[in-house]
């Protein structure tokens, strides 16, 4: 995967934990937001970076190992449940299913958001992301509380041996030397200490989406695929479907292979094996999009009979309540006997102290590398319930690094040739601002049932749980990405962030109603940055319905002091042909000279999405942003100086890996 630059000022929390913060144990884990710690890393593959190691390493507590379990993590990459455990007749995965059959089978595990890094943060924490901006975006540095560790640190205190073979990707800065005993591409449980129980996390690259990429042809026919009902049908993305299914037998075998290592170290029955996945994939409109392709991950827990008093069920069994990233930092605590910190937001499934099952998971889509967007999701047992707060962007927006796969390729084609039904078409189109699946009926979620009035209950459900959720962790992904308001503590100041205020008016800005125009016109003269953003997002929205305000929108793009407002009315002024030579000009200078590249990336996406000859003005600083350091800007640059140029194709190379 691409990485982006680390943001200016991100230091490592080394502080120790402030003695009087109180904890809590297994049993109300309800409590507010907490911020996260973890590790931002600049690499293609996403292995660790090491962050500063603090001097000493924490103090450890050694109590017998025969009353605590290892605890072993077996994470592959990108993966919505491909395994015949979950029903899927393609699949050959004996090892995995096998697994399924002597453990619980969790039939609705979803990640904290459809990519690694902010669902990395929710796995490292056990806070969501949205909780400590710019966590939620994908490769950034979450500005976190110096309260916060990462939940190893606590296992290690405890006596734990802790090891990490071998991603980190935590989406902020992590202390890596509190956190595990090792981390690397040789980090392993064998090299404990004698008589040290341990935790152990093994990644497998296996399926990650760059396995598309040079796929080959297989043991699987394309034929045999069954593709859902949003794709088109192109030999492309058969072809990239069959492979994946040939992933998923390799990576069942490399599966058999860690299994192997416990059994010979007669360690099977002493030891708790998770296998999961980082987040869903990864096909188009799966990883990156917040569909349960994206979203819902496999989680199978094989507990051994010693230890069967930690498991909820009985092995052979399926488990029906919800699961996401947030809860698995917290269920290892309860396994190892270590209590959960108070700021903790995710709930153990196993211990034997646990919450009832979470009716609901929720999550989100914010910054996918070098596009904006913004969704927000929640899922019971049956409906999806998404909000889109950037509903005037497309789900289809190009983005380096994905369209390296020939189905992306493939797909946009159909689109350019016309040659795409209704469905399929979707995907190149704005979005509305809400969607509701059923997934019994509808499992490809392709009909939107958000108008139908026989669904108005569920809808209202939906929306007003996923607004409890919003308020309770403090999202701060309405907050533009580069402000000073970002992040656990700065989001928290008294009057800093109306998050209340700011979700009444966003929920106003998506619904392109034209009767909300005086209120958004009125939230330009706010005093708070967050209110003055959305009320030219919503113009932004509105569009060309938006030419009231255009006189408005002008005194915001020559005196607002925030670049990110500015940035929104300066587009909405290019789409309404209002000042449009001043309002491009300020977008090219913005892109050439801010000092923080996110802003400048908030630049270059609203020249992307303007008229081509409203845009062209703005081409030097294209050029410029083509050969930029910053890889975000560097794709950004590259795709739109093909569009410029008029010499953009699907396959165009936007994606350099050499740069």
């Amino acid at each position: 995967m691409p990485s982006s630059s680390p943001l200016p000022g991100q230091q490592p929390s080394g502080t120790p934990r402030p003695a009087g913060l109180s904890r809590r144990g297994f049993a109300a884990l309800a409590g507010t937001a907490a911020a996260s710690a973890a590790l931002a890393v600049p690499t293609a593959t996403a292995t660790a970076t090491a962050a500063p190691v603090r001097e000493e390493a924490p103090a450890r507590v050694p109590r017998p190992p025969a009353d605590r379990p290892n605890i072993l993590w077996l994470v592959a990459e990108d993966h919505y449940p491909f395994l015949g455990s979950y029903g899927d007749r393609t699949a050959r995965t004996p090892t995995l299913d096998r697994l399924a059959r002597e453990g619980i089978r969790y039939e609705h595990s979803y990640s904290s958001a459809p990519v690694c890094a902010p669902s990395r943060f929710a796995l490292l924490s056990g806070v969501h992301p949205q909780s400590a901006g710019p966590a939620e975006h994908m490769r950034a540095l979450g500005r976190v509380p110096d309260f916060l560790r990462g939940f190893p640190e606590y296992l290690r205190r405890a006596g734990y041996h802790c090891t990490n073979n071998s991603k980190t990707d935590y989406n902020t800065v992590v202390d890596m030397g509190a956190t595990w005993d090792e981390s690397s591409a040789t980090a392993h449980w064998r090299d404990r200490p004698a008589g040290a129980p341990f935790f152990a996390v093994i990644n497998d690259m296996t399926t990650h989406e760059s396995s598309l990429f040079t796929a080959r042809d297989g043991r699987t026919r394309p034929s045999e695929v069954r593709l859902p009902a949003y794709l088109p049908d192109t030999p492309e993305i058969r072809a990239d479907l069959a492979h994946y299914y040939d992933a998923m037998e390799a990576l069942d075998g490399r599966i058999a292979a860690r299994l192997a290592e416990l059994e010979t170290a007669g360690l099977a029955e002493d030891t708790v094996v998770f296998f999961y996945s980082d987040n869903g994939g990864v096909l188009p409109r799966s990883k990156r999009h917040c569909y349960d392709e994206g979203m819902r991950t496999a989680l199978i827990v094989r507990i051994p009979e010693k230890w069967a008093h930690l498991a909820p069920r009985p092995a052979g069994s399926v488990e029906e309540g919800a699961v996401t990233s947030v809860d698995y930092g917290p269920t290892v605590l309860a396994l190892a006997g270590v209590e959960i910190p108070d700021h903790v937001q995710g709930r153990p499934f196993l211990g034997v102290r646990r919450p009832r099952p979470a009716p609901y998971a929720f999550g989100g889509r914010d910054r996918m590398d070098e596009r904006y967007d913004m969704v927000r999701t929640a899922r019971d047992t049956r409906y999806r319930y998404l909000r889109n707060y950037a509903p005037h962007r497309p789900w289809g927006q190009h983005q380096a690094f994905a369209w390296l796969a020939k189905g992306y390729q493939s797909w946009e084609r159909e689109h350019l040739a016309g040659r795409l039904d209704t469905t399929r078409e979707r995907f190149w189109r704005p979005k509305p601002h809400e969607e509701l699946y059923d997934l019994r009926a509808d499992p490809d979620q392709v009909r939107n049932l958000a108008g139908d009035p026989r669904h108005a209950g569920t809808l209202r459900r939906l929306s007003r749980a996923l607004d409890e959720h919003i308020l309770r962790v403090n999202d701060n992904g309405f907050i533009p990405e580069g402000s000073p308001l970002e992040g656990w503590e700065a989001s928290r100041k008294p009057g800093a962030y109306p998050l209340r205020r700011v979700l009444d008016l966003a929920g106003r800005a998506i619904e392109r109603d034209p009767r909300h125009l005086p209120a958004l016109v009125r939230a330009l003269d706010d005093r708070n940055e967050v209110v003055r953003h959305w009320g030219a997002q919503g113009l932004l929205i509105l569009d060309r319905r938006a030419a009231p305000a255009a006189g408005r929108l002008a005194r915001t793009l020559r005196h607002d002091p925030s670049p990110q407002v500015r940035i929104g009315a300066a587009e909405s002024l290019a789409h309404l042909g209002h000042r449009t030579d001043e309002a491009v000009a300020f977008l090219a200078r913005t892109l050439d000279e801010h000092a923080d590249p996110f802003v400048r990336l908030q630049a270059i996406n609203a020249l992307t999405f303007i008229d081509t000859e409203t845009a062209r003005p703005a081409r030097a600083a294209v050029e410029a942003a083509a050969l930029s350091t910053n890889e975000y800007l560097r794709n950004a640059g590259r795709y739109l100086k093909f569009v410029l140029d008029g010499t953009y194709t699907p396959s165009s190379r936007v994606f350099d890996p050499v740069a």
